[in-house]
């Protein structure tokens, strides 16, 4: 009895919201029809015809909330209603002037309205036989499959009104287009469940009145003179939404639809289609909805073909500034929050950032997400650094492996670009014509082409993102000079100290010449006092020009003998050894070189443990002979090797204070020669020391000569 109460309860509520749907759908289309009489366009050729539509939708709801929807006053309402929609589709045809696109156009409103006009054949037919079911379910069909013809045809003709519009009338066409669209759309849906189901849709009928109702609203906003500015432009996150439930109430629609067709054959056949219907969800959900390339895929398809533009730029310029601004000590750094800028853009899992060195080739930097792949110490070349520059250019590496090449470039990527199958574009960091660095990025997880509009955000993105990598190294060098000024303002005093001390012992040894009465003891005073003034003496000397990047004298340096004494220099103190003994002659100042190595080797043994031993590689490169420091420490990550390592002042070593790295750079660059560090953390370092050999400078210097002026030329 509890049950057959609730039933008659939810029974009354269905009917009452029901009868609100058809009361309100006749409230909102009477308002709309005397909005439009009064306020409408009076020249728009489709006025007359929608105002009598709006009316005869009033009508048509007001008769359903008190008849009933099936009564026979009703359909010849709805009948008399499409008759005046499809009429003022056929004054909307004629808005431009388009009279040749007429012609086509008449047969087939002729051949809807008397498709419409079947309604009162059906009708009488139905009279005639009253009640037989048999006939009554076959009348019913026959009405909704005339509803669903002039439905079909309808939504035909609003596209091709729409698709052959001229510019300047879309905007007139827009809101009376979707009004027209919606009603006969969701016609179509309402009689094809009722033709499929043999009865009028519960729920769907009954909200019907409402629909009508507000799309009759949608016709006095496209009736207004402000109509055609009003725009809906939804956001690409509620156009994602939209379609994930379109494509849910899809998966519905057709589970219903296979349901009822397959229960016309009796049997169980429905539930069993209704399990597998289920289980194919569940699966196709579990594979789906993780993985990550295709939800990156849907969204590339959907937003080429729904938006003009691949990108939301407001979505992307506040995700750039939330990248960039996420600063502080839990945070990477500004070179890695640069290459994670980037990527996000295309999408790309990885990324790194190389820069120019001091002679001008590009060196990594930093890494993004990219932990195993494996750069060369020279990551890129001048020259590839130079057109790059120039021509502010993208490169899109897919294109350089099929042998396309835009402006000589693809002769000068470097091989290990080419043959990482992940390194997928190149995009410069321009600043007042400079190139500041490169990002690499990684091939996104859905594989595309770069386009014209990928191109031209990259390189927007890469100015702004030069502008602060410059604004940090400005600010790096103001910070360096105020050091360096606070270090000589020390060094003047250390330097006065000295220079009275040595004054002192001077004097001290002059005097002890002259009065000393004791000859073994002046003697041995003498020599004291002498070693300390000469050692003194060395020592200023030493500081005076400190950091001028000058050594005197260049002659030739046996390698292999200098690496023994300096390997004998620490025994006893860290196991130090030879590996490799290639006899090379080099140009240099022997105490200048052995002075750098021996900062080197020093900074390798405080990096690694007390048993594991430092190596020293003699090799022959070439025009240069090189001297390898290698250990298997630490190791130091690409951003410090880039920004800290040489320079003073800084150091990762607890009370170091960073002189000894940035002093033998600058003592073997004064010697022509280079320093290449290549590291892993927790793997190690390998500092090269190249210099020129012995009997090749000349060479080397003219050679040096040419490099200068092709830049200069370039």
């Amino acid at each position: 009895m509890a049950r057959g109460c609730a039933m008659i309860w939810l029974g009354g509520f269905v009917n009452l919201a029901s009868f609100l749907s058809w009361v309100t759908g006749a409230v909102l289309s009477a308002g709309a029809m005397l909005w439009m009489w009064h306020h409408g366009e009076r020249a728009r050729p489709d006025r007359m015809p929608l105002i009598i539509a709006a009316g005869l939708s009033a009508i048509w709801c007001a008769l359903a909330a008190g008849l009933g929807a099936q009564h026979s006053a009703v359909v010849i309402a709805a009948m008399l209603r499409n008759l005046a929609l499809i009429s003022a589709i056929f004054c909307l045809f004629s808005a431009d002037g388009r009279t040749a696109s007429l012609k086509p156009i008449r047969p087939v409103i002729i051949a809807l309205v008397l498709v419409q006009l079947l309604q009162p054949v059906v009708l009488f037919v139905e009279m005639r036989v009253a009640g037989s079911p048999d006939v009554r379910n076959i009348v019913l069909e026959a009405r909704a499959l005339i509803d669903m013809l002039v439905a079909i045809g309808a939504l035909l003709l609003l596209h091709n009104l729409y698709a052959g519009a001229a510019s300047a009338l879309r905007p007139v066409l827009r809101w009376t287009g979707i009004a027209l669209a919606g009603i006969f759309a969701y016609d179509l849906n309402l009689q094809t469940l009722t033709f499929l189901i043999g009865n009028p849709a519960g729920a769907l009928g009954d909200l019907r009145g409402l629909f009508v109702g507000i799309m009759t609203a949608i016709f006095a906003l496209g009736m207004s003179s402000a109509g055609p500015r009003v725009q809906f432009s939804p956001s690409r996150a509620v156009t994602f939404r939209t379609l994930s439930l379109l494509l849910i109430g899809g998966y519905l629609v057709g589970m219903v639809v296979v349901t009822k067709s397959l229960a016309m054959l009796g049997g169980d056949m429905a539930r069993a289609s209704q399990s597998v219907f289920l289980v194919i969800a569940v699966i196709g959900a579990a594979l789906a909805l993780p993985s990550p390339r295709l939800r990156g895929w849907l969204r590339v398809t959907a937003t080429k073909h729904l938006f003009q533009h691949r990108y939301d730029y407001r979505q992307e310029w506040l995700r750039f500034t939330r990248t960039i601004g996420r600063s502080g000590a839990g945070n990477a750094s500004l070179e890695e929050r640069a290459v994670k800028a980037l990527a996000d853009i295309t999408e790309s899992p990885a990324g790194l950032l190389l820069m120019p060195s001091e002679d001008a080739h590009l060196e990594l930097t930093a890494r993004w997400n990219w932990p195993t792949i494996t750069v060369p110490a020279r990551a890129g070349t001048i020259v590839l650094a130079n057109l790059l520059e120039h021509h502010n250019l993208v490169l899109a590496l897919d294109e350089v492996r099929c042998g396309i090449d835009h402006h000589g470039e693809a002769a000068h990527v470097p091989p290990w670009l080419l043959q990482t199958e992940d390194a997928w574009a190149l995009v410069p960091l321009i600043h007042f014509d400079r190139l500041v660095g490169v990002v690499l990025l990684a091939r996104p997880r859905n594989p595309r082409q770069l386009d014209w509009e990928d191109f031209d955000l990259l390189r927007v993105v890469g100015q702004q993102l030069a502008s602060y990598l410059a604004e940090q190294a400005g600010h790096q060098a103001l910070m360096d000079a105020s050091r360096f000024d606070e270090f000589n303002r020390r060094m003047a005093f250390v330097m006065h100290d000295i220079k009275n001390l040595v004054s002192q012992m001077s004097l001290l040894a002059t005097n002890a010449e002259r009065h000393a009465d004791n000859p073994a003891f002046r003697a041995d005073m003498l020599v004291t006092l002498r070693n300390s003034a000469d050692k003194l003496s060395a020592l200023l000397a030493r500081l005076g020009r400190y950091g001028s990047g000058q050594v005197n004298g260049l002659d030739s340096i046996d390698l292999v003998e200098l690496a023994r004494g300096i390997a004998d220099r620490f025994k006893g103190v860290h196991p130090v050894a030879l590996t490799r003994e290639v006899p090379v002659q080099v140009m240099g100042n022997r105490e200048a070189l052995e002075q750098a190595l021996i900062h080197l080797v020093q900074n390798a043994i405080d990096a690694s443990e007390a048993t594991m031993p430092v190596f020293l590689d003699v090799t022959s490169e070439g025009l240069h002979g090189a001297i390898d420091v290698v250990d298997a420490g630490k190791g130091m990550s690409p951003a410090f090797v880039r920004t800290g390592l040489f320079k003073p002042f800084i150091s990762s070593k607890a009370g170091g204070f960073g002189i000894g790295a940035f002093e033998a750079r600058e003592l073997v660059k004064a010697m022509g020669g280079r320093i290449a560090v290549e590291s892993r953390e927790g793997l190690g370092t390998r500092f090269s020391v190249v210099l020129p050999l012995a009997n090749a400078v000349h060479l080397l210097g003219a050679q040096s000569d040419d490099d200068v002026t092709a830049q200069e030329v370039a």
